[in-house]
């Protein structure tokens, strides 16, 4: 009986945790655009004044006015993680149109 309830536990816990893994994510921010740094222009000279930004899903593609062009994953509605070259977490704006990084710097839709 004790072997019974356990693997019936497991399998519940199992299609449960799975379930919830292969459930879709609506994202609904829209973070396409072009975007300007600030407040800090110290952190801005490092990492671009201007940035735009292509979305498709919740993949993001980010280029700057230096040159520079990298990767994000939009993780939740308010969340931005942006891979190299500047490896930094991002929170959204309610509206969409600021992001605060990480870093100090502030990101606005242009």
């Amino acid at each position: 009986m004790k072997s019974l309830v356990a693997i019936s536990a497991a399998f519940i816990a199992t299609a449960v945790f799975g379930a919830a893994q292969t459930q879709a994510v609506n994202y609904k921010a829209s973070l396409a655009g072009t975007f300007r740094c600030g407040p800090d222009m110290k952190v801005c000279q490092w990492s671009g004044q201007s940035f735009t930004v292509t979305q498709k899903g919740n993949q993001l593609e980010i280029k700057n006015n230096k040159g520079d062009q990298g990767t994000a994953i939009l993780t939740s509605n308010i969340s931005v993680s942006a891979g190299p070259p500047w490896n930094m977490l991002g929170v959204i704006s309610a509206d969409g149109k600021t992001i605060n990084w990480s870093n100090g710097s502030e990101w606005r839709k242009s």
